[in-house]
């Protein structure tokens, strides 16, 4: 069968260096970073006391005060984007047929604060039963996208990807699926997660997967830079309305980009782990790149997944340069968790995001926190530390990976008509 063309065009991020697309972007082009001391809760006795938290967001800006309480966090901060982005999509002011509009989204860890108060109180407690009614609702992770097609009426495909850090790109790429395969003539995609509280840092500084740079906390994201030491904890959302081509032309929407293909690998490894040659890296980008019928040497920009942890930026740019060979080293190379921190489910939407603006304007945002190069990576990289840089950006590269091993890209592409 003909496969249809998916396009997007509507675009909403919450984010810690901004509270809409347009804030966020001019973040990313600015090198701005998001990380400061916690505020959500005392993190004096924490090995980790930082993290990329939303700034001056207010939820009773956005939602009713008495459904803000039966939504937890992530919920609130899917709302508030998809709102954005439905609302830049135009898409209800065209009457459209709401049973063929979904809602896939994605979250790894979805209610974690909401378990936590819950099982909390309990413990705190004379032994008897006491649990909020809304406390199953508000903790599963599906729950988001139930919140956001109930708001809209949406009755196309309803759920929620869980994959860990991948699981906003799963999301998106599901999405894509299911619109070229002319299953839904729309879909509001991307991810949310809010995990800074204190199982969150806890859990992870257990891991030793944060870092620990107390000092300096706003330089404490540096991928590929020697001295890294762990990724910074970040929360919010990005949502992306993706359409197929002619529904969205037939209405005058706006486009912003198109998406050409998607790539899912498994590494088959370790539990939080990345193959150490990057295998599974490299298998994502390849079924992207195959699904996206389009040769590495097309690809302008590559937004990698770059945490700012010792195995895996290794990884990551071993799979790069198997992948594209010579091209590498012409390839902008950049990641965006140097300012935003790493918003664990929600990553894949926002990084898309600014892959889509990247696209759209042709710059590349920075590499930031850049000191000192680390002898593993080929001086011919181009990690665009520091600076944002400009150059045309026909096609870009998305990466996400998650622990279980779980590797997805999405590659957009510049919107030609």
């Amino acid at each position: 069968m003909e496969l249809k063309r998916v396009v997007v065009t509507g675009l909403g991020a919450l984010t810690p260096i901004g509270n809409t697309v347009d804030e966020y972007w001019e973040g990313l082009k600015n090198g701005k970073s998001g990380a400061a001391p916690i505020t959500q809760f005392d993190a004096s006795k924490f090995k980790t006391q930082f993290a990329c938290e939303l700034k001056g967001f207010d939820v009773k800006d956005h939602l009713d005060r008495k459904e803000a309480r039966k939504l937890d966090q992530f919920s609130q901060y899917a709302m508030v984007s998809s709102s954005e982005a439905m609302a830049d999509s135009g898409l209800m002011d065209s009457n459209p047929n709401l049973d063929k509009i979904g809602v896939i989204w994605g979250s790894g860890i979805g209610g974690l604060k909401t378990f936590q108060d819950e099982c909390i109180n309990f413990a705190e407690g004379d032994g008897t039963p006491r649990y909020n009614p809304f406390f199953i609702p508000k903790m599963i992770a599906d729950i988001a996208a139930g919140h956001i097609s109930i708001k809209y009426g949406l009755r196309g495909p309803n759920y929620v990807t869980v994959s860990a850090c991948a699981s906003s790109t799963n999301a998106m790429i599901d999405a894509f699926n299911y619109i070229r395969l002319g299953k839904a003539d729309a879909i509001v995609t991307g991810g949310s997660e809010a995990a800074v509280n204190e199982s969150g840092v806890g859990g992870f500084n257990a891991l030793r997967a944060l870092s620990t740079s107390n000092d300096a906390p706003e330089t404490a994201s540096r991928p590929f830079d020697k001295d890294r030491n762990g990724f910074v904890l970040g929360e919010g959302s990005g949502a992306l309305i993706f359409e197929e081509y002619e529904h969205a032309v037939k209405r005058g929407a706006k486009i912003y980009a198109e998406v050409i293909g998607g790539g899912m690998s498994g590494d088959a490894y370790h539990m939080t782990a990345p193959h150490p040659e990057g295998i599974g890296a490299r298998n994502t980008m390849i079924a992207a790149l195959e699904d996206a019928e389009i040769d590495p040497s097309e690809v302008d920009y590559v937004n990698v997944h770059g945490t700012s942890t010792p195995l895996g930026d290794v990884a990551e740019v071993k799979a790069i340069e198997a992948v594209f060979g010579d091209h590498a080293y012409e390839l902008n190379i950049s990641s965006t968790k140097s300012m935003t921190g790493h918003l664990l489910g929600a990553a894949g939407a926002i990084e898309a995001i600014a892959c889509v603006k990247a696209v759209q304007e042709d710059i590349i945002p920075p590499t930031i926190n850049h000191v000192t190069n680390d002898e593993n990576f080929d001086e011919r990289l181009n990690f665009t530390f520091n600076k944002a840089q400009k150059r045309t950006v026909n096609v870009a590269m998305s990466n996400t990976f998650g622990f279980g091993g779980h590797n997805t890209t999405v590659v957009l592409k510049k919107f030609k008509g």
